[in-house]
């Protein structure tokens, strides 16, 4: 088995004669990725153009150089193409948030971010910074260890894994039903409609009644509901992807400021609770065939997930054996080690779904595998994450924000 820093013969990332201008490399056809070449771009299969090349560039630096340095912040209202703005490259656990005396009149959490000038505010708030800094401590937590480490788990982490447990039994009470279409069985709206009428009971029931702050649990569980039920998808169209997966995470970073978790739990957080809340979205989308939303197809990272690559390529930073390159190989991708490294499960489930080799059907996850180790994968992914996850407005534009999640527009 070749597990080495280079690609097996004939299962490195050789495409053909399609055409394509990968995000990794210069040359299609190189048998390593060039990650200093000036071609660096994300192609866009629908005009044609690298409408996204400009946007990539800080990311370009991330695989080649150090830490890329924050950018000056824009004036409120003004957006620029010349340049992605990084959030934070800091992990740092939020802060516990005292609720104000009015706190029991709060309802359903709310969209924003209505336009370009609102996510460019965003980006620059405390709150973008505080949700990028919880995401980077989760990942920070994961760093070389494997889903089956022994972690600690508290009673809210086996509350919300319980609630996990039993929405993913609903998936047998509400098979799909038969239909023509490809993509978007109706019967996902039942589920869905269920999870939203019970969201709130749910999490009163399994995690909020965990809480021992001092403060009130119960009169969060409608907030928090809005954020359970964003976090599996949209009811009307019946689709999934990364912003509803962003939802999620900060789900947990609002159970956070609540006082419900606390940094001891962010490995269990990915290990436990992120992993089997990508379980049960990949049996949902296996089952009722959810359509990527606002996926770019063999352009992008993955029609539905993001956040997996980010946790789990710090999982196997300094792996004595399993390198980039080892993505090609059919021993790494047993089922023990993809159930053990969310990074190596992510390309397994592609390989499932989507059927061709890796470099038609993924060209850009077929490129990262030429990247020389870990480290530098997850540096360019989250860099990555922040640029084409939160800065992207059809994305960011059903973020939702409350009591725990809050800027002025």
């Amino acid at each position: 088995m070749t597990v080495d820093g280079d690609p097996a013969p004939g299962l490195g990332p050789e495409v053909g004669t399609r055409p394509w201008r990968p995000l990794w490399s210069s040359v299609s056809r190189s048998p390593q990725p060039q990650l200093g070449s000036e071609n660096f771009s994300v192609h866009s299969a629908r005009s044609g153009r690298n409408d996204l090349a400009v946007d990539m560039e800080p990311i370009k630096a991330s695989w080649t150089s150090g830490p890329t340095q924050q950018p000056s912040k824009q004036s409120p209202g003004t957006t620029s193409r010349s340049s992605t703005h990084f959030v934070t490259s800091r992990a740092a656990f939020p802060k516990q948030q005292q609720l104000n005396p009015g706190y029991e009149k709060m309802g359903s959490p709310e969209k924003l971010i209505k336009s370009q000038a609102d996510l460019a505010r965003f980006l620059v708030s405390d709150a973008a910074r505080e949700f990028v800094g919880f995401v980077l401590s989760l990942n920070e937590s994961v760093k070389g260890r494997k889903v089956s480490d022994p972690c600690l788990e508290s009673a809210p982490v086996k509350g919300l894994l319980a609630l996990l447990s039993e929405l993913s039994a609903w998936v047998d009470l509400i098979p799909p039903v038969t239909t023509s279409l490809r993509y978007g069985n109706p019967a996902f709206r039942d589920w869905h409609a269920r999870l939203e009428s019970q969201a709130a009971n749910l999490l009163e029931q399994n995690v909020l009644v965990h809480n021992h702050t001092g403060q009130s649990g119960s009169t969060s569980a409608v907030e928090l509901g809005g954020y359970l039920t964003e976090s599996f998808g949209n009811r009307t169209r019946i689709d999934y992807g990364t912003g509803h997966e962003t939802t999620f995470a900060a789900l947990l970073m609002c159970l956070a400021k609540l006082g419900i978790f606390c940094e001891a739990d962010c490995q269990a957080l990915v290990t436990r609770v992120f992993m089997a809340y990508l379980q049960l979205m990949r049996r949902l989308q296996t089952t009722y065939w959810l359509e990527p939303a606002g996926s770019h197809g063999v352009w992008g990272l993955d029609d539905y997930q993001f956040l997996p690559f980010v946790f789990g390529s710090n999982q196997l930073v300094a792996h004595p054996d399993i390198r980039p390159a080892s993505i090609h190989v059919p021993e790494v991708l047993s089922m023990s080690a993809q159930a053990d490294y969310l990074y190596l499960g992510c390309i397994g489930f592609v390989l499932q779904v989507k059927k061709g080799p890796l470099a038609e059907t993924s060209p850009m996850l077929n490129d990262i595998s030429g990247v020389a180790t870990w480290s530098k994968v997850n540096q360019g992914m989250v860099k990555m994450y922040q640029a084409e996850v939160l800065s992207k407005l059809p994305i960011m534009q059903h973020f939702l924000f409350g009591t725990f999640i809050h800027y002025k527009n």
